[in-house]
């Protein structure tokens, strides 16, 4: 997924539909710095969002997660042909989209001191994972870290494969730190039935001044089986 397309092509249906960042934000029920951060490319709806967001002005969920929509073929005997065209046209959407349409599902912790929010996009052939909120629950946390930086692994017969990191950030707390972080992994090669059974886990390091590193481990699991 590339968040900035998708955050331009939100930005254009906006636009389309005459509608300022806190009008569609009030149609949402969220604030407008959220879609100002969606229309900047630095964040993207959830899950739900994007289901509304997708029945709302009638654009298929696939078309906002790519950026852009599908181009609409002319034909110019449409209406000496209507009841044939209208049923090749239907056919031929069945067949062309069947594999890549998208489902959804969404992803959370199984670690009580964080919370996660973020969804897996995923059809027969690949999967798009995308976290957009990392919160820590556990007791306040004040230090200020010399850097803070994150991992995400699918680990798979107790070995550790890295599939995705965060920006690294110096002189932060972890609580500055996980409100601007997000991980996004596009074209996943683990396709959504098999993410079920894989152990995705990531890891924070948080260098102290003396260098010493404290390590959060936060376990994620997929909501729900895959269709």
């Amino acid at each position: 997924m590339n968040q900035d397309k998708i955050g331009k092509f939100i930005k254009k249906i906006r636009l389309e539909n005459n509608l300022t960042q806190k009008q569609l934000a009030d149609t949402l029920g969220v604030t407008y710095q959220a879609v100002s951060k969606w229309e900047n490319g630095k964040n993207i709806p959830d899950i739900e969002l994007l289901k509304e967001i997708s029945e709302r002005f009638n654009i298929n969920i696939d078309e906002i997660l790519n950026g852009e929509k599908r181009p609409k073929k002319k034909n110019n005997y449409l209406y000496l042909f209507l009841i044939p065209v209208v049923l090749i046209i239907i056919v031929l959407f069945i067949f062309l989209n069947k594999d890549d349409s998208f489902e959804f599902k969404t992803i959370s912790s199984n670690c009580s001191d964080f919370k996660i929010t973020g969804s897996a996009a995923y059809n027969k052939e690949k999967t798009s994972l995308y976290i957009s909120n990392i919160e820590f629950c556990g007791k306040e946390e004040k230090e200020e870290y010399k850097e803070i930086n994150c991992i995400l692994y699918e680990k798979n017969n107790n070995k550790k494969i890295k599939i995705s990191s965060c920006d690294k950030k110096n002189s932060i707390t972890l609580k500055e730190f996980l409100k601007n972080t997000n991980i996004k992994v596009s074209d996943y090669k683990t396709v959504c039935k098999n993410l079920t059974s894989t152990n995705l886990l990531l890891e924070i390091y948080a260098t102290k001044e003396d260098n010493n590193i404290v390590t959060y481990k936060v376990p994620i699991k997929l909501n729900d089986n895959c269709k």
